[in-house]
């Protein structure tokens, strides 16, 4: 915990919350700020997971990626040489 955090300073933060979100909003509040958390977490888990295994299978060739089949091509005025 930073050094200029006191306990008084915990104690008026927790006064003002409870004075805006009242007791009954207060551990819906927490609950959902700790699943935020959660989730931001594993996705920063998961995005160094994909760049490891990016770096680890960088010597390796890559192809680009196969266009999605939903997904029209998009063609150019040279393309449409009659």
């Amino acid at each position: 915990m930073p050094s200029w955090i006191g306990p008084w300073e915990i104690i008026i933060v927790v006064i003002i919350a409870l004075l805006v979100f009242g007791p009954r909003r207060l551990p819906e509040l927490g609950s959902s700020i700790g699943k935020a958390i959660t989730g931001f977490r594993k996705g920063l888990k998961e995005g160094e997971d994909e760049l490891r295994k990016a770096v680890s299978h960088g010597d390796e060739a890559q192809e680009p990626p196969a266009a999605s089949p939903g997904v029209a091509a998009i063609t150019t005025k040279e393309d449409e040489k009659p």
